[in-house]
């Protein structure tokens, strides 16, 4: 049996820069073995015959919205469906995993029950399909160090959990922001560990362009991406890495983050939404925290009624 089923529904494999990095991203997952189920989601062009090529498993028929894009709602639940793994990853499809990414989530979950691993990235420029040959891994722990590009602590490329988590979701767009901002809201919400795991594992993100969204605008200026955030409850779900509420140390170990001003503030900010599960004193908070976006927000929302009354 798997330890770990990793799924996502991949962008098309019609552009050769694309389709080179997605090859990596997914060879690399391989590496693992058995002890990793692999299944790629949704019709796209070229996806079947990738799944073929890479010998992981293929799931065609994935609901979606009106403008067509793949629903995580359904993603979610067909990698559940489709198999026994004790933890599900959802990783996006530019990224490439090195070893400890497995070692890490089957230490939690053999004292966890119920957790969210997330954690930064680095930012790396490949134009070819690496060669996993024997030492691919120092290879490309030495491009980091040489020409890679540590993203700013923000969001998540993955998402760690065991399949008892996330059982349900709202019908958010892929590809697009906001869905992964409500993971992390979803998590602290619930009561789970959000575990900041930035300092042990280390992602690679292969560069790309924004030629696949309409438009060629990045994801967070998408229509879609605002309507993930309406889904999601709203601005005030938009939770980041600056939410987690445990981060894992270098020996393996789980600590509370620094209490730093910032995240003093924060936790302060939150806790109506996580603690109290209330919507209405979360507005009231952030508008203490931050009276000017809210003022803001306040005359936008007033504008727009005025305009369509």
């Amino acid at each position: 049996m798997s330890v770990m089923t990793i799924f996502i529904s991949p962008k098309a494999f019609i552009r050769d820069h694309i389709a080179t990095i997605q090859w990596n991203a997914i060879q690399s997952w391989k590496q693992f073995g058995k002890d990793v189920d692999i299944v790629l989601i949704g019709d796209d062009p070229g996806v079947e015959e990738a799944s073929i090529d890479l010998e992981v498993r293929y799931i065609p028929h994935v609901k979606r919205n009106s403008s067509g894009t793949p629903l995580l709602s359904d993603i979610f639940s067909l990698a559940r469906e489709t198999s026994i793994s004790p933890l599900l990853a959802y990783v996006n499809a530019d990224i490439i995993l090195l070893p400890n990414f497995l070692e890490i989530a089957e230490s939690i979950l053999s004292y966890e029950k119920q957790f969210l691993l997330v954690g930064q990235r680095w930012d790396l420029d490949i134009r070819e399909k690496i060669n996993m040959s024997d030492g691919w891994i120092d290879r490309i722990r030495e491009d980091i160090k040489n020409r890679g590009r540590r993203h700013p602590a923000g969001g998540s490329d993955y998402f760690i959990f065991p399949r008892n988590c996330f059982m349900k979701m709202p019908d958010f767009a892929i590809g697009r922001s906001g869905w992964d901002n409500w993971m992390f809201y979803e998590a602290r919400m619930r009561g789970w560990k959000l575990i900041d795991c930035s300092d042990v594992i280390d992602i690679i993100h292969q560069d790309h362009d924004y030629a696949h969204l309409p438009g060629g605008q990045p994801h967070y200026r998408q229509q879609e991406s605002f309507e993930n955030v309406k889904l999601a409850g709203g601005k005030r779900t938009v939770f980041t890495l600056l939410d987690c509420d445990w981060k894992m140390k270098k020996d393996g170990s789980l600590t509370r983050p620094s209490l730093t001003v910032k995240k003093i503030l924060r936790e302060i900010e939150i806790f109506p939404l996580v603690t109290l599960k209330s919507r209405l004193l979360g507005e009231a908070f952030f508008a203490v925290f931050h009276p000017k976006k809210a003022y803001g927000e306040l005359r936008k929302f007033l504008t727009k009624n005025n305009k369509n009354s």
